[in-house]
């Protein structure tokens, strides 16, 4: 496995492959790779073979953060990124620094930002103003040096993807977006790096938002007609914040296709949640 650090030497070696035809595919990550991440990478082998390149990259990215969040505290640990990488069977791992990515930008000679404006309106997006300016320049920027065939994304971050898609059709992207399926724990928990944060109690009380998603698909099949939206929403809340420790920041029911709320819950709408349990912020969500 190569492991570079450069933007520029990313760039050359992506130019290589597309000179010589290799096809390359692409995860990126923010490290302390988990089983969700190693099943991106998997993925990523199949849809490229064995004659193709696999490039993971880790950088924390901080232009996705809010001032008030974890960017200081996410979890790192390089070594054993690099293990499960090796053994994985990545080509390559980009691990750039932010001089890299962001050249100019403490000097304010960087000011240029990707900006989609209607899959990434609500949700996460409402929660969090600036997250999703950070996620599509950065992943464009990615896109840019990696130059991938195609990228692998995970489900678990519905409203990401979709976002990404969309910035890839409008903006002409030759890269094929594929989102593989959420991993999720023995009780249901998805996996994501931030479950480092919880304590054994609060690691417990977090299989509600898995709950909540069983709740509504159990409802949706069990009624005869739609489902007025705050009728459920108020019994998922109620259901999770019985839970000491948890909070819903939001619950969201919509179309999957044009991310719009929906009044009424049927077969095919989605869910989406993000809680609070303790200090740590989860999110989660499922097709119903």
């Amino acid at each position: 496995m190569r492991i570079v650090t450069s933007a520029r030497a990313m760039q050359r070696l992506a130019q290589q492959w597309k000179r010589r035809r290799v096809p390359g595919s692409f995860v990126p990550t923010m490290g302390y790779l988990h089983e969700g991440h190693l099943s991106l990478i998997r993925k990523a082998r199949q849809l490229v073979g064995k004659p193709g390149v696999v490039v993971l990259s880790i950088y924390v990215n901080p232009t996705q953060f809010e001032p008030t969040e974890d960017l200081a505290k996410y979890p790192r640990d390089p070594p054993r990124d690099q293990r499960l990488c090796r053994q994985a069977g990545v080509d390559v791992l980009f691990v750039p620094d932010d001089r890299q990515m962001y050249r100019g930008k403490d000097d304010a000679k960087s000011s240029t930002y990707v900006v989609e404006e209607r899959l990434s309106r609500g949700m996460e997006g409402a929660s969090r103003p600036t997250h999703f300016r950070g996620v599509t320049t950065v992943v464009a920027k990615l896109f840019n040096l990696v130059l991938p065939d195609v990228a692998v994304f995970g489900a678990k971050d519905f409203q990401q993807a979709a976002v990404v898609k969309r910035m890839v059709r409008d903006l002409n992207f030759p890269v094929q977006v594929v989102v593989a399926p959420t991993v999720r724990a023995a009780d249901g928990l998805a996996l994501s790096s931030r479950n480092e944060y919880l304590s054994r109690a609060h690691r417990a009380q977090a299989a509600a938002l898995w709950q909540a998603i069983r709740q509504a698909r159990q409802a949706v099949r069990d009624s005869k007609k739609p489902i007025p939206a705050s009728r459920l929403k108020a019994a998922l809340r109620w259901l999770i914040e019985t839970r000491p420790a948890a909070r819903v920041d939001y619950l969201e029911f919509f179309d999957p296709e044009t991310m719009q709320p929906l009044a009424k819950v049927r077969p095919g709408a989605h869910l989406a949640l993000a809680v609070m349990v303790g200090k740590t912020r989860l999110i989660d969500n499922g097709r119903l």
